[in-house]
């Protein structure tokens, strides 16, 4: 990575916030700072990196958008009034210490704003909040570099027309808008850490972003703790990322795994994160006890000598807090997991005649696991030859064709 794209990873967030502040205009803001980017590409080989890069594109893309400003002025008052200050380059306004943290946390505000579709909230955080380019999105999902594009230029079109406002939600409203922004980054997180399709298990740029992300969030809202509740859990599920394949991208499942193998550092930020969440005294949230159970996990040395029990406690606990019916599939294995896969089944089989998960390829495979575990063999090859037909991950469907063709 080059030093200008490490630099456009690191603050693009800054950079398009403070030229959001400036402009009240996103989709100019982002593209003034892409054509400051551009003109870095052409002028920084040439003349040398400048000793305030971010300072530089700055003032760059800040001239850029006094260029559009002039060019708008005959038709919007507004415009003609900015375009004549002064234009020296100082990008000082922009760079003020005490309003850039309002700036990005106004950024991802707007990027998970409700109006728009929850496609286009992960389009656009990874974008101007992230930095990533149309290209890299679409990469991660596995959808046309187009339809990334249109989705992004269609959010920028909604957030003008509604005239969303750049700026961090009044306290009023700040709890219920984060919910958003939280679902936003999970969405990330999780996609990267199990993709839903293609030929790769993990796609650890993607959940390595969404973690960047999040620390950021907790950077800027100390006081929150479910953004803590979420950073815990992105911690903890990433630190077991090392272990999770093998050396030619095989998935290898949680029983299998080598431990020792396990990120220690990310547990340790992982457990640090999830007391913070704990200990402003308001009872976990929906992330903070799935993050517990994944502590539960990073406490144990095996499948065995994990605390099954405490598991289907949290499990409960998250099905009263945020009911789903992911949470009480993951119940039913805890509960066949602390002993009981007759009543796990039974669970699920209730999950089956209410067609709550229709099409997935979750139950079949949960299935397959506990009828393999009461001894009913056949059943369990068909449900797990059911999964595979229904993932859409290669290496997923590799794992459960594996395990169908071991019960012949």
């Amino acid at each position: 990575m080059s030093s200008l794209e490490a630099i456009w990873r690191i603050e693009s967030a800054r950079i398009v916030g403070a030229l959001t502040r400036y402009t009240g205009d996103l989709e100019l803001a982002e593209d003034v700072a892409q054509e400051a980017v551009a003109e870095a590409l052409v002028s920084w080989p040439r003349d040398g990196e400048p000793a305030n890069p971010v300072g530089w594109l700055l003032a760059t893309a800040r001239r850029r958008a006094i260029d559009a400003f002039r060019r708008r002025a005959a038709r919007d008052e507004k415009y003609a009034l900015l375009a004549v200050e002064d234009t020296d380059g100082s990008d000082g306004h922009l760079w003020d210490p005490d309003r850039i943290d309002d700036d990005v946390l106004a950024l991802m505000f707007v990027a998970c704003h409700p109006v728009l579709s929850p496609e286009a909230r992960v389009a656009l955080t990874l974008r101007t909040v992230g930095g990533l380019s149309t290209e890299e999105i679409a990469r991660a999902f596995l959808v046309p570099v187009p339809t990334v594009q249109a989705r992004i230029t269609r959010a920028k079109k909604t957030i003008a027309a509604a005239r969303v406002p750049f700026e961090v939600p009044p306290v009023a409203e700040r709890r219920e808008r984060l919910g958003g922004v939280l679902s936003v980054l999970y969405v990330i997180f999780t996609e990267g850490s199990t993709a839903t399709a293609g030929d790769s298990l993990l796609r650890q740029d993607l959940a390595y972003e969404a973690v960047r992300l999040t620390r950021t969030l907790a950077a800027l809202l100390p006081g929150e703790p479910e953004v803590f509740g979420l950073l815990a859990l992105c911690e903890l599920t990433a630190s077991r990322f090392p272990a999770r394949t093998g050396p030619d991208g095989e998935a290898i499942l949680l029983e299998q795994q080598d431990r020792r193998r396990w990120d220690r550092s990310a547990i340790r930020r992982g457990r640090a994160a999830l007391g913070q969440a704990a200990a402003a005294g308001r009872g976990l949230g929906p992330y903070g006890l799935q993050a517990a159970i994944a502590a539960c996990h990073a406490a144990a040395d095996s499948v065995a000598a994990t605390d099954w029990e405490r598991v289907v406690l949290l499990y409960e606990a998250l099905g009263r807090v945020a009911p789903s019916p992911v949470v009480e599939l993951n119940r039913a294995v805890a509960v066949a997991m602390a002993g009981s896969p007759a009543e796990g089944l039974l669970m699920v089989d209730e999950l089956v005649a209410t067609d709550r998960l229709p099409g997935s390829h979750l139950v079949p495979s949960v299935r397959g696991e506990l009828l393999t575990r009461l001894g009913r063999t056949a059943e369990a090859r068909a449900e797990l030859e059911l999964a595979a037909r229904l993932c859409a991950n290669a290496r997923e469907r590799a794992v459960l064709l594996d395990k169908a063709r071991a019960l012949n």
